[in-house]
């Protein structure tokens, strides 16, 4: 029977089940230490998309049997040009040309949008780190993609953070975060503090290290974080946040956040933390994910991992990050193919 590519319909359950599946066998071979992907968030990031965001998955099968899938994201609101891909086939079914069937469709359905770019990761071993196979990486490069951007995934084991090592970090910074203070809330950003959510998440891509990525700043207003909050509800994750107000203007002038998904209370993922550039040089950084992680593991007792991902030239957050006790695990790449 050969290989077959179909598209997948959000309202056919059996092929997301299938989609899942695939998905849940490939994490198990490649980063085994990974939690199981989260169903709920797998389900949802098609039928519930991020705003500005369109999904269009494909699933391949060989001989029959679901073997592969693929999963694009098409920008709308801003790097149109754009897109980004998650391509994973079963390990029972490699290296009998299922990725290739499935890279051929995804570059006819970019070709047909308009696309001139797409970007997905593949994870590779540290030096000193448990053994990875880099066969992503391997065959982004045999498809004709160029590395873009150097990442490395750290872990923070939550049962060995000391309190008194936390309070000495925050005793460090309090000093230089004269005429700020820190707010925390959960879930969706407090009315007041909306619009300044929206600027610093807005930044994000023009402050971090993007490497060679072309990747554009992205758009984002106080419609389109309630969108992004609303799509985050579906997928179930419980996100904690603490923020930096400079008190004379009332602004919030730093964020940071941290998600709990719905099945897995023992770990959790470090988002997005920047401190507005005119306000950087006081501890903002520090002060704010201190006291994030404080709050978050004072309502997730059985918090035991933490992972974060940083560019390998950020050196500033990952000093931050060791500081606080994440250890680098393994490698990422960001490869990006101009179509």
């Amino acid at each position: 029977m050969g290989i077959t590519i179909t598209p997948v319909d959000p309202a056919d359950q059996g092929a997301v089940d299938a989609a899942y599946r695939i998905r849940a066998a490939a994490d198990a071979a490649d980063v085994p230490d990974f939690p199981p992907p989260c169903r709920r968030r797998l389900e949802a990031a098609l039928r519930h998309p991020m705003p500005g965001c369109v999904p269009v998955w494909a699933l391949a099968h060989r001989d029959g049997v679901p073997a592969g899938y693929l999963g694009l994201e098409l920008p709308q609101l801003d790097n149109t040009d754009n897109a980004t891909v998650e391509l994973f086939v079963d390990p029972a079914h490699r290296r009998h040309g299922v990725g290739r069937a499935l890279h051929e469709h995804c570059l006819r359905v970019l070709r047909g949008q308009g696309r001139k770019r797409v970007v997905g990761m593949a994870v590779s071993a540290l030096p000193d780190g448990p053994g990875r196979d880099g066969a992503g990486g391997a065959f982004a490069a045999a498809v004709g993609a160029r590395p873009a951007l150097a990442e490395v995934r750290r872990r923070l084991d939550a049962a060995r953070v000391d309190p008194a090592a936390l309070d000495t970090l925050l005793a460090d910074a309090r000093p230089h975060a004269a005429g700020y203070r820190t707010v925390g809330w959960q879930g969706h950003a407090p009315e007041e503090y909306v619009a300044e959510v929206a600027h610093l998440d807005g930044r994000l891509m023009a402050d971090a290290p993007i490497g060679d990525l072309e990747w554009e700043p992205e758009r984002i207003d106080v419609k389109r974080v309630r969108g992004i909050e609303r799509a985050l509800d579906a997928r179930g994750r419980r996100r904690y946040h603490h923020g930096a107000v400079h008190v004379a203007s009332g602004r919030l002038v730093a964020w940071t956040v941290l998600d709990v998904g719905p099945d897995l209370s023992w770990h959790a993922f470090q988002q997005i933390t920047i401190v507005d550039p005119a306000h950087r040089g006081h501890r903002l950084g520090l002060l704010t994910k201190v006291e994030n992680l404080r709050y978050a593991l004072g309502h997730e007792p059985a918090l035991r991992a933490v992972d974060t991902f940083n560019a390998a030239a950020n050196g500033h957050m990952i000093a931050i990050n060791e500081r606080l006790g994440f250890r680098p695990v393994d490698a990422w790449t960001d490869w990006q193919l101009t179509l």
